[in-house]
């Protein structure tokens, strides 16, 4: 048993099966994708690496794993499970793109649905194949996408699985922030199997006595979101990357179908390598856009604006018009507006110190637990309305936000006239 040292879990002990997963290409290239995209420009510590988060949400799975099998609870689970448990906590980032999670926004194909392809062919298939069974790289690639009948499912993929839990204490340990406070001991031990009262099936559920552990956890995401993942530098230099890297994809500078294999690096020399790339310049000297506009969501209206987030094409011949009409050239203006709407969500499973059973929903519960009650408002909260412009422009708030929703229509209509 080899012991790897990390400066959140200190020791990690990893079996023969997972140094081998550990020593392949595919999960050697995790080394140089940052876990958290550009955050780094802003927390000057946040260059850690999607290979480190794995190799901690493996030893999560193995922690929880071993509290399982002392209480008996692994008795009605196949024997193959553990070591495919283990495999996905390990694997579950393995089709992740460089800079992370930002180019999904732009509508390439989801990182999940990406590594079937890599699991189930090549040098880790082969692993899993003949190491655990011939039909595991499916089995993983379930539980990743949520799909698997196992009743392990909700450690890897769920409101509680173990990625949520390795992420969020790492990421805040690693930008020096003082948000990702959970008790992670008090929250795997809570975990128990449990059969579903609707289904009959077993899935994965948390004792009542963990459910303030849980509250903390909710609350720590929430405020990651708000000052990490959302803050509006970091949010400025992950718009300027979307805008570069798809323009790159629209001009054939960058294949699509090779984003997969390249690390951060490696794409920013693929686009250097396309000429010259004022943003891409912009991003290396750290000359980050600057906000024009920032609105909290509250003060929208419900629903407005959520073409932003999820019509790329929309959005940027709305970002061109809108530079035009201010008298900024191509790309010097930016919308941003991130969406996650199931940011505090949740659908779990509760075992009670009677024995009985409760769903908790984001609905809440209001005798034990609040947070998910407070879902919405905490979410529009952390959420904000930006424009970054390169070069600083004079425009009254309200005159700018109008302005926005008179191109957003005329996109619109020219979209749905083509």
């Amino acid at each position: 048993m080899k012991v790897i040292r990390d400066p959140l879990w200190n020791n990690i002990r990893v079996d023969p099966l997972t140094l081998k997963l550990i020593d392949t290409r595919l999960f050697q290239r995790l080394r140089y994708i940052r876990q958290l995209g550009h955050a780094y420009l802003v927390y000057p510590g946040a260059t850690h690496s999607r290979f480190e988060h794995a190799l901690g949400a493996y030893h999560l799975a193995r922690q929880t794993l071993t509290i399982l099998g002392e209480r008996g609870e692994l008795a009605s689970v196949r024997t193959d499970d553990i070591a495919i448990i283990r495999a996905a906590a390990l694997l579950h980032d393995i089709g992740h793109y460089p800079f992370s999670h930002a180019l999904e926004e732009i509508g390439v194909v989801d990182h999940e649905e990406v590594a079937g392809p890599l699991l189930c062919n090549g040098e880790i298939a082969g692993i899993l194949r003949s190491e655990i069974a011939p039909d595991a790289p499916e089995r993983v690639h379930d539980l990743m996408r949520g799909k698997s009948g196992s009743p392990l499912q909700g450690l890897i993929s769920g409101s509680l699985d173990l990625d949520k839990i390795e992420y969020l204490k790492r990421d805040a340990l690693m930008c020096g922030v003082p948000y990702g406070e959970i008790d992670v001991d008090r929250l795997i031990n809570s975990l128990t199997v449990v059969a579903d009262p609707e289904s009959g099936r077993l899935v994965m559920g948390v004792l009542e006595k963990g459910l303030s552990a849980l509250e903390s956890l909710l609350f720590a995401k929430h405020q990651m979101y708000r000052n990490v993942y959302w803050h509006h530098a970091v949010r400025g230099a992950t718009a300027m990357y979307k805008r570069l890297v798809g323009e790159a994809l629209n001009t054939g500078t960058v294949d699509a179908r090779q984003l997969v294999g390249l690390t951060d690096e490696g794409l920013l020399n693929r686009l250097e390598a396309g000429g010259p790339q004022p943003l891409l310049n912009s991003l290396r000297e750290r000359r980050l856009f600057k906000r024009a506009l920032d609105v909290p969501a509250a003060e929208l209206e419900e629903g407005w604006g959520e073409w932003i987030a999820s019509d790329r094409k929309r959005t940027v011949a709305a970002e061109s018009a809108l530079a035009e009409q201010l008298g900024l050239g191509s790309g010097e203006l930016l919308i941003d507006y991130p969406a996650k709407p199931r940011m505090l969500g949740i659908d779990l499973l509760v075992l009670r110190q009677d024995g009985g059973l409760r769903k908790l929903t984001a609905a809440g519960w209001a005798a034990e637990i609040n947070l998910p009650s407070l879902s919405d408002e905490l979410y529009r909260s952390a959420r904000r309305l930006r424009i970054f412009v390169s070069r600083r422009i004079d425009i009254a708030d309200r005159d700018l936000l109008d302005l926005l929703r008179a191109v957003g229509e005329s996109a619109s209509r020219s979209a749905s006239d083509h």
